[in-house]
């Protein structure tokens, strides 16, 4: 894929009709000759440049001041199901100090693990918790992405309309860069590249 190629469908999407509130722009890659249960797809990938802030919370022995905190100590407050789904819905990504995973399956597993939301050793499990490594992490989780084939296409959030193209461009090279390498086949598994956005038609990318 070129850049020429990304370019020219930006150049295409942007003339969708305007909305009154900023849209995502998803990158959607149709599979072929795949097989769901056999070659399924799932990683983390940090793109070159964030799409948003989410919001983080932590378990921790201590108060962080640089994210909000959940100590073990405070762990007991969330003996009641619908306390911990109030919880999933205010916070979008989950991390946890190495030690606490034990404690923080047992108490929080039941609903953070079913919705995909359990701190990961790929991104969420800090060993050493200092200011720097959480701050680092945080800037991670801003910029992650989840790739997981659930069906023969792989649909991300790859940028926001009103990022320049250069840095839309970088997003969208890194993901598909990354989906090429963990597909079995590689190219030869890629039956089209799409990009759309939150309210507009797909627009085709040309991947020669």
């Amino acid at each position: 894929m070129e850049n020429k190629d990304i370019e020219n469908a930006l150049a295409e999407l942007r003339k969708a009709e305007p909305r009154k509130f900023e849209q995502t722009i998803e990158l959607i890659v149709n599979l072929k000759k795949f097989n769901i249960k056999k070659d399924s797809v799932s990683t983390i990938l940090i793109l070159p440049h964030k799409i948003k802030d989410k919001k983080v919370c932590a378990f921790f022995e201590v108060k962080s001041p640089v994210v909000s905190t959940i100590t073990k100590a405070e762990f007991a407050k969330y003996s009641e199901k619908r306390e911990i789904k109030r919880l999933a819905k205010e916070y979008e990504f989950f991390i946890a100090q190495a030690s606490l995973m034990p404690a923080v399956a047992t108490n929080f597993g039941r609903v953070l693990g079913t919705i995909g939301k359990m701190p990961s050793p790929q991104l969420g499990v800090l060993m050493d918790v200092n200011e720097k490594a959480i701050t680092q992490m945080i800037e991670n989780i801003n910029k992650a992405v989840k790739i997981k084939t659930k069906e023969p296409s792989i649909k991300i959030p790859i940028a926001r309309e009103k990022m320049n193209d250069k840095d839309i461009i970088e997003n969208i090279l890194a993901a598909y860069n990354t989906i090429l390498k963990s597909l079995p086949r590689e190219k030869d598994n890629i039956k089209n590249i799409l990009i759309k956005l939150t309210m507009s038609k797909p627009v085709k990318i040309e991947n020669k």
